[in-house]
């Protein structure tokens, strides 16, 4: 992950600097910095060879980042602006590597830890000064993924989120906001996408085959063009009430149990571009230019695949 971050920045025209925490041996150490230096230029010479650039900028993308061990690590993190925190998912790994980017990172430095798993409100207390410090929840492969899931907790000030937010954009990502909440949004949606598609292969309701056909040009086409609370308002939230219920009855009454937004949505005629408002408002806006630049969009993305309708225009 850190070499995926590192990797975003430099392609971005930003210095990056990789530490290695690790005490290493020099031997060790130049085999280390060697192999990382190989993946990264490999990785650079993948995206010229399809086409994102062309290959006589492999060397200078990455060259702006630089690789630094365990003995000139504190010299170097005095000038980093923005820390990345990038070790596995265990708590002594994430203490060690946060009390130390505390103790040799500059005052005004932000610190985000990248983790998947753990709540940042968990991690603050590693931090000196936890007013400056944020998660950061990037997606792999993270130098082509654009989604950063950014969480803040109880102690981040406003400020520290909206100067990792710029910092983000800066570099070409679509960072979202979201309080601390176990799964983050693209883990927690896609958990139970998944564990769906495999109870459906184990019920013996369709083949991984064909289930996985289903999701690339069903499931995915829409929700590549609009989000899932835009899908809902689209159809209406009704729409999603009465499916939810029959599936309640013919599946699992847990599983598919009903939001209570979608009901008090209902009930207040909020069901979406029908009613003017849903997840969104619709009021003020021009609805048919709306529902003709998603349409649009859809369209394209069926071009692109080659799965639009092609029409027999001949006169036969």
């Amino acid at each position: 992950m850190g070499r995926g971050i590192a990797l975003s920045f430099a392609l971005a025209g930003t210095k990056s600097i990789l530490i290695d925490l690790k005490e290493r041996g020099a031997e060790e150490s130049a085999a280390m910095d060697a192999a990382i230096r190989a993946e990264m230029e490999a990785d650079l010479g993948f995206l010229a060879e399809v086409g994102l650039f062309d290959a006589q900028h492999v060397s200078r993308i990455a060259d702006r980042i630089s690789l630094v061990s365990a003995a000139g690590a504190a010299e170097s993190a005095a000038e980093i602006p923005l820390f990345f925190e990038g070790v596995p998912e265990v708590l002594p790994a994430k203490q060690a590597c946060l009390e130390w980017a505390s103790l040799h990172a500059g005052p005004d430095a932000i610190i985000a830890s990248t983790t998947s798993t753990i709540l940042v409100d968990d991690l603050a207390g590693y931090v000196k000064h936890p007013e400056r410090f944020v998660n950061a929840h990037w997606l792999n492969p993270a130098h082509l993924m654009p989604l950063v899931e950014v969480s803040h907790g109880n102690f981040t000030s406003t400020a520290t989120t909206e100067r990792l937010v710029a910092w983000l954009e800066a570099a070409g990502k679509v960072p979202v906001r979201m309080k601390a909440s176990p799964g983050y949004i693209v883990p927690r949606i896609q958990a139970l996408a998944m564990n769906e598609a495999a109870r459906m292969v184990e019920e013996g309701v369709a083949t991984a085959e064909d289930i996985d056909k289903a999701v690339k040009v069903g499931f995915g086409l829409r929700f590549a063009v609009l989000g899932l609370a835009e899908f809902i308002d689209w159809g209406g939230g009704d729409i999603l009430y009465y499916a939810d219920r029959y599936l309640c009855k013919t599946l699992d009454k847990d599983r598919f149990k009903t939001p209570q937004i979608i009901e008090d949505n209902m009930r207040n005629q909020r069901n979406g571009l029908r009613d003017g408002v849903g997840f969104y408002d619709y009021r003020d806006m021009d609805v048919a230019a709306y529902r003709k630049s998603r349409m649009a969009d859809f369209i394209g993305m069926l071009k692109y695949l080659q799965l639009a309708p092609k029409p027999d225009v001949s006169t036969s």
